[in-house]
């Protein structure tokens, strides 16, 4: 094993020699243990880690606020009233939409809830909304109380899709299936862009399509799939979409989220929307008229003011993307999974199962990992990752999360992680692991 693990170290360090992106680390606040040394942080996929530059947006906007107070909506550098038109250009083009297609407004459920009331609209037998089993938990709830907001019952018209028999993973081909032969009963379909407890990306112009055709709305949340994978969510042509910002996005705990609507439902005056006076016409807004005058693309659907100090840090983040290209690190985002997988899978794969897809393109930074002996030695490993620096995260039942980010992680990073598992596979008296091995 010290021989393997030698090689997977030279592996590692050559990666990390030739990759054209590590200085973005250092536009990030690594966390330190108590001995000073780096975190081996791989939680990315949960709240991403703070750039640098965070400190200083937030202390302009601070500065604004203490020396102009209400001017500032209107003066400075990038006065308020502009700050979604400042995120919009580079926003969109992370997502693969028009700048009029996406705004950044409230948090990831709440604009859930807000596109629901336009595209959620059950009539005669197309009531059903359906979703994947097993989703995230906040969808599911935000889903089940639309469905009672229109006096029906979700044990009626809530539908949850699982894998085909003998499968973990659902397959496009299993939605397009079910499309098929139930879409009159489907009012909306409502889909991850990738799952947040298997790290399965999916084809979302195929969902898309197959709910277009059957004559369903569709719908994406995002949270686990922005500045993760590369999206075009205008030429999927679903009809919404709805992300938030603190994960891959790195724009802090419980940041301001973002959405997404088709240009094609702009201009449509049959649409029901809940208003807000930020939602009315910029030309208008302050005019305090009683008439809603409906401002341009996916801005009708803000509510109110901006929060500043919460979009601030998204302006940081956005740079570093713009600077690094999501071709480039996507590049990145598979080699370090790939060299992950390879090792877990040739080194460990007695011990440790990985859910998630291995071809690559059905997958983003995110590696789901079971232990096969059952959760209490799950658990047991995620603890012991934790004690050495390694952080993951736990998902019931019985699965740890690894998302190695390639704007901050090294493949050092990765090697750390793999070293530890086998340290804890020899620590468990399991013989041939263990660094000294």
């Amino acid at each position: 094993m010290e021989k393997i693990l030698k090689k997977l170290a030279d592996e590692a360090r050559r990666l990390d020699q030739e990759d054209n992106l590590a200085r973005f680390r250092d536009e990030f606040r690594i966390p330190r243990r108590d001995d000073g040394s780096d975190l081996h942080y791989f939680c990315g996929h949960s709240l991403g880690l703070q750039p640098r530059a965070v400190e200083s947006v937030i202390r302009e906007e601070l500065q604004a606020w203490s020396q102009q107070a209400v001017r500032g909506h209107f003066e400075g550098p990038l006065p308020w009233m502009k700050y979604n038109d400042e995120l919009r250009p580079a926003l969109a083009q992370l997502v693969g939409a028009k700048p009029r297609e996406v705004a950044v407004m409230n948090t990831l459920t709440v604009n859930l809830h807000l596109l629901m009331v336009s595209f959620y609209r059950p009539r005669g037998t197309r009531r059903k909304i359906l979703i994947e089993k097993h989703a995230f938990p906040s969808d599911r709830y935000a889903v089940e109380s639309q469905i009672r907001f229109h006096g029906l019952e979700p044990s009626e018209h809530l539908v949850e899709l699982e894998a085909s028999a003998g499968h973990r993973l659902i397959d496009e081909r299993d939605v397009e299936k079910f499309l098929e032969q139930n879409g009159d009963d489907i009012a909306l379909v409502l889909w991850p862009g990738v799952q947040y407890a298997t790290g399965q990306a999916f084809d979302l112009k195929k969902i898309a399509q197959a709910a277009r055709l059957c004559g369903s709305n569709c719908g994406f949340d995002l949270a686990h799939a922005i500045g993760n994978v590369p999206l075009s969510l205008h030429d999927t042509g679903c009809d919404f979409a709805a992300w938030c910002h603190y994960k891959y996005l790195n724009s802090g705990p419980g940041a301001v989220a973002g959405c997404f609507v088709h240009e094609r439902h702009h201009d449509r005056d049959d649409l029901p929307r809940f208003h807000g006076w930020w939602g009315n016409d910029i030309k208008s807004r302050f005019e305090m008229g009683p008439e809603f005058k409906p401002g341009t693309g996916a801005d009708a659907w803000q509510l109110s003011n901006p929060p500043i100090l919460s979009m601030a840090p998204l302006r940081a983040s956005l740079e570093l993307f713009q600077a690094a290209g999501m071709e480039k690190l996507r590049g990145k985002s598979t080699q370090m999974t790939a060299y992950l997988a390879e090792g877990i899978n040739s080194q460990l794969g007695s011990l440790l199962e990985i859910i998630t897809p291995a071809d690559p393109q059905r997958r983003g930074c995110q590696l789901s990992i079971r232990v096969r002996e059952g959760h209490e030695k799950g658990r047991q490993l995620f603890r012991y990752l934790e004690t050495r620096g390694v952080l993951t995260d736990w998902r019931e039942p019985d699965v740890i999360r690894v998302a190695p980010a390639p704007l901050y992680n090294r493949f050092e990073d990765c090697f750390q992680l793999l070293r530890h598992m086998s340290d804890w596979a020899g620590s468990i008296g399991i013989p041939g692991y263990g660094s000294a091995s």
